[in-house]
């Protein structure tokens, strides 16, 4: 416990302290009155308990203008949430209405209005590469204009989807070498990622694409856990791409994947209905942190029962206040 005026304190217990000496004194002046004048002297518990009563709410009120803090450990859900917005080709697929993007952008933007102004939330959008459009912010209105500005190009890389993340949560580059050397960028145990996308892995370069599973695993290893939301149907659709007819469909797999190497969670999301959802079944972090809880409320509450008290016993034992 921390006190704001301990000087108020010391001043307190002082008139405290001469209070409960002048009722001693106070008593046995009476006392030796009444028994030289040869009259029985009153009192027991009852007095005894009203001045007590009288003294000790005097000393709490003491304490209270004081100030006094305590610091109290209180859960909440706070840290880093980068949403990883997949922009490829197959997004324009519309088996999930309007379209794959379209209904993705709209849950993403759901998912922001639901989080506390303790979360952090950047964008990342991806498809063959992938860009940091919002760095992390409290200011959530910012995530949002980089989901807004979303549009649809080239094929997919969940690879290099998860480590652009962990480059917006760590604030540096994080890359897997050509040899599969993984980077230890740390650790990161506030930090999630919710991936919207279809799954479809078409980046299979090895001179530009990073492998899903090493990059999971540096995930993974920085203790960042990644939800993963499929936005599509398994029937899946046509989507035209540079004059051609691309059959695409959902591919759960390799989302579940992900999500269970990094202890996230595979959401599927076959509908609009179930994307609208998306932002209650989708559990950040809860972390504990100490904050400010001030006592002076309840201490005076304490203080007014105990004057009270013993104001009413002194009436019941003598008629009157004093």
């Amino acid at each position: 416990m921390t006190l704001s005026s301990p000087l108020l304190l010391a001043v307190g217990l002082l008139v405290t302290v001469a209070l409960a000496w002048a009722a001693v004194v106070s008593a046995r002046r009476r006392t030796a009155a009444l028994a030289a004048a040869g009259v029985a002297v009153p009192g027991g518990r009852r007095t005894h308990l009203g001045i007590g009563l009288t003294i000790s709410g005097v000393a709490v009120l003491a304490i209270a203008t004081a100030g006094p803090t305590a610091m109290l450990p209180v859960p909440r859900t706070a840290g880093t949430v980068i949403l990883a917005m997949d922009v490829s080709n197959s997004m324009g697929a519309d088996d999930v209405a309007p379209t794959r993007l379209a209904a993705a952008q709209r849950a993403a933007r759901a998912f922001v209005a639901a989080q506390p102004g303790s979360v952090d939330i950047g964008v990342v959008a991806f498809e063959q590469g992938a860009l940091i459009t919002a760095r992390p912010d409290a200011d959530h209105s910012v995530a949002l204009k980089a989901i807004d500005r979303l549009k649809i190009t080239g094929n997919t890389s969940l690879g290099t989807a998860i480590t652009a993340s962990l480059s917006a949560i760590t604030g540096k580059p994080v890359a897997i070498g050509r040899d599969g050397t993984a980077p230890d960028i740390g650790y990161w145990p506030s930090a999630t990622i919710v991936m919207f996308t279809d799954g479809q892995n078409h980046g299979q370069d090895q001179n530009q694409d990073q492998n899903v599973e090493q990059a999971a695993a540096v995930a993974q290893k920085a203790g960042v856990h990644i939800h993963t939301v499929g936005v599509g149907t398994t029937a899946g659709a046509t989507v035209k791409v540079n004059g051609y007819l691309l059959q695409t469909s959902l591919e759960e797999d390799t989302l579940t994947l992900i999500a269970r190497t990094t202890g996230g969670a595979y959401h599927p999301a076959a509908d609009a209905a179930r994307l609208d959802g998306i932002a209650d079944t989708i559990n950040l972090r809860l972390t504990v942190s100490d904050e400010p809880l001030p006592l002076a409320g309840g201490l005076i509450g304490l203080a007014l029962a105990l004057l009270t008290g013993g104001a009413a016993l002194t009436v019941l034992r003598s008629g009157r206040v004093i």
